[in-house]
């Protein structure tokens, strides 16, 4: 395997992220980052190692969504923040497990965010081999 730095990881996503991969019905390549957070947040992890976290973020709008991304070597790392508007507030970042031994395993729990995984991971594999 190559030697993998954040740009790489970053480049592949970008040309790996689709409407397939999105958690939202709404994506579109005006804005690709669009509902890849969670999967984003899982390949990362894949190949940085670390903690996945998670925070809410509230739009201008009022609505509040839910936002993973990673931490690495005490620093957050998160690939998908171009989706929200530069007004948005988020909370202090934490994990979310629930009854799951970690925030990977609980988000992956969801069979829908799996398939979306699974989907990433190969394109981006295909980009970064």
């Amino acid at each position: 395997m190559r030697n993998l730095n954040l740009q790489i990881i970053n480049e592949a996503l970008r040309k790996s992220w689709s409407a397939e991969t999105s958690s939202t019905g709404d994506w579109n390549s005006g804005n690709p980052s669009l509902g890849q957070c969670t999967v984003t947040a899982c390949i990362v992890q894949d190949y940085l190692g670390g903690d996945i976290v998670n925070s809410i973020a509230t739009l201008p709008s009022g609505k509040k969504i839910s936002h993973y991304f990673n931490l690495v070597n005490g620093k957050y790392i998160d690939l998908t923040s171009q989706q929200f508007a530069d007004e948005t507030i988020f909370t202090d970042p934490m994990p979310k497990k629930k009854s799951f031994s970690s925030t990977r395993e609980y988000c992956l729990s969801n069979e829908n965010t799996n398939n979306r995984y699974e989907i990433l991971k190969a394109k981006v594999a295909k980009c970064i081999h």
